[in-house]
């Protein structure tokens, strides 16, 4: 999943309690389990995006995500895609110092991923390790 997420912002503290666990074996287990679905719509707005795109990026359908609020619960994968894009948006907010200029980033085109928004290039994981290699390139002032 990555390096653990600084979690700088109240909202990231308090809507992602999960990117902050100690050990990786707490993150492991929660994400084994299932993520509540009030995680999505707290990446949801944390983003500023309509749920049907974040649905699209994450990989949900909107009659899975239908069903799965019902249950309550994600499934492993959905849990591990949602925590994936959800430790983008923080690092990002981090990074461009505050969720505006990061929903800003995330949404518009970036050049250095061939013109995609770098939110849509993290709807896979080779993708989202771009994203954040992107990011820590921009954090240490080499822009590309």
């Amino acid at each position: 999943m990555g390096a653990p997420v600084s979690l700088t912002t109240d909202a990231g503290a308090s809507s992602f309690p999960e990117l902050a666990a100690e050990e990786p074996a707490e993150l492991v287990a929660t994400v084994r389990e299932g993520l509540p679905t009030e995680r999505f719509d707290a990446l949801r707005e944390l983003l500023d995006v309509p749920s049907g795109r974040l649905a699209e990026i994450v990989g949900i359908t909107p009659s899975t995500l239908s069903r799965r609020r019902k249950h309550g619960t994600f499934n492993k994968d959905e849990s591990e895609r949602i925590l994936r894009v959800a430790r983008l948006a923080l690092r990002a907010i981090d990074v461009l110092d505050g969720r505006n200029n990061a929903q800003k980033w995330l949404t518009e085109p970036a050049r250095a991923l061939g013109g995609e928004p770098p939110l849509d290039f993290a709807d896979t994981e080779p993708g989202a390790r771009e994203v954040e290699r992107l990011l820590i390139r921009l954090d240490n002032g080499v822009y590309s």
